[in-house]
């Protein structure tokens, strides 16, 4: 009786270690599969990551390029301003030259009508005076009076002249702000163009006696107005 109860646990041993074999297997499988199916979706979505980096990287350089491009028109812009701006200048310089010409000439062309001296007793132009005085706006008066014709076509040279106390550029200051105050009174008083006008210091660069006098330098303290026509 003992050996067929012993054959029979044996083959149940069998049974039971095949089934759970058998069981085993299958779990493996089935997570194998699982992580297969984890890795093809993780390779899907590098993939699809790698696909976008590469058109943004496209998208970039793309942008890089047109950047560029406005970049370089900028430039030849900024260039083509400068170039405009030179010629612009150069135009400018050469119509003043030749204005200042064409001045030179009409100048050159002109007669002498009157020369008025106003020295320091006849201008009341004092030391450091710039003001015009009453006598100085007569002598200017009756020189208008003079020009018969029309006084508007009459051109008008003044020149201010100084002793030669104090410094050079503080007496061709003087010099050009008495020659300006007469100036400012032919405009004001008997509406002379100011085109018509010109002024120059020449401060103590031309003294009509020497400056070694009180005399002599008071004589060189003047204003010296030329009528032309």
């Amino acid at each position: 009786m003992r050996k067929p109860l012993v054959g029979l646990i044996v083959v149940g041993l069998v049974a039971v270690a095949g089934v759970s074999g058998c069981a085993t297997k299958g779990f493996v499988r089935s997570e194998v599969g699982k992580v297969n199916g984890k890795v093809d979706t993780l390779g899907q979505s590098l993939e699809q990551t790698q696909e976008r980096t590469r058109l943004n990287e496209e998208k970039i350089a793309a942008v890089d390029t047109k950047a560029q491009g406005a970049q370089s028109a900028a430039g030849e812009a900024q260039r083509s301003a400068t170039a405009a701006d030179g010629k612009a200048v150069m135009a400018e310089t050469a119509a003043r030259t030749a204005g200042e010409k064409s001045d030179a000439v009409a100048l050159a062309s002109r007669r002498l009508l009157y020369t008025v001296v106003l020295t320091e007793d006849e201008s009341g132009f004092k030391f450091n005076g710039v003001e015009v005085s009453a006598e100085a706006k007569a002598r200017i008066d009756a020189m208008i009076g003079k020009v018969i014709a029309d006084p508007k076509g009459a051109y008008f040279e003044i020149e201010g002249h100084t002793d030669n106390v104090g410094t050079k550029t503080v007496n061709d200051r003087i010099g050009l702000e008495r020659a300006e105050a007469v100036k400012r009174y032919l405009y004001e008083q008997h509406h002379v163009p100011l085109h018509r006008i010109n002024v120059i210091s020449y401060g103590p660069e031309r003294p009509l006696v020497p400056n070694t006098t009180r005399d002599g330098r008071a004589q060189n303290r003047r204003i010296v107005i030329r009528v032309l026509n």
